[in-house]
């Protein structure tokens, strides 16, 4: 059964990552993200044929989530060292060509399994999307089967609907009313 976490305070993590120049590692925790938005999404295994495609997406919508004064972070069950290969394969070879933002390696899967993503049979992580708000309150969570990529529209139009801070219908876009309770 599905753990809830939207509207609790998100669980804490520590990752070794690969920044995304492909050269260098560092280290990420929650806290790193204190006063700030933090998208974070779970993709099953690096070098694979969904997740470039998402994991790329997000990377060339960067300056759209600065924008919003949000940070991204992609997390599998890879090593960091397997991240970096990645990030330095070409991308007309099913490679990442570099990235905006950092993939941090949750080897030991606690990440995963503190955030409810982890295929315990498979070993790897469901596509988890977790929007966190700048006090480290989850609030946003969807995970979706392992073959299905996301959509970084609609990760930012959410985003923008939780920055709103009103009630937003279906559809809604930023310019458009909310809706106001009656």
């Amino acid at each position: 059964m599905a753990q809830r976490l939207v509207g609790l305070p998100a669980p804490d993590f520590t990752m070794e990552t690969a920044l995304g120049n492909g050269q260098d590692f560092g280290k990420v925790s929650l806290s790193d993200y204190r006063g700030k938005w933090l998208v974070l999404f779970f993709y099953p295994l690096d070098f694979t044929f969904v997740c470039p495609t998402e994991i790329i997406a997000m990377s060339d919508s960067i300056e759209d989530f600065k924008d919003l004064d949000a940070e991204v972070l992609g997390v599998s069950v890879d090593s960091k060292h397997s991240h970096r290969a990645w990030i330095n394969t070409p991308r007309d070879q099913n490679g990442l060509g570099g990235l905006n933002y950092p993939l941090a390696s949750d080897f030991l899967k606690t990440t995963a399994r503190d955030y409810g993503v982890l295929d315990e049979e498979g070993g790897v992580a469901f596509r988890g999307l977790f929007i966190i708000d700048p006090e480290g309150v989850l609030r946003y969570q969807v995970v979706t089967d392992l073959n299905i990529g996301r959509s970084v529209e609609e990760t930012l139009r959410v985003l923008q609907a939780l920055q709103s801070g009103g009630l937003c219908p279906a559809n809604w876009r930023p310019g458009q009313s909310h809706l106001t309770a009656k």
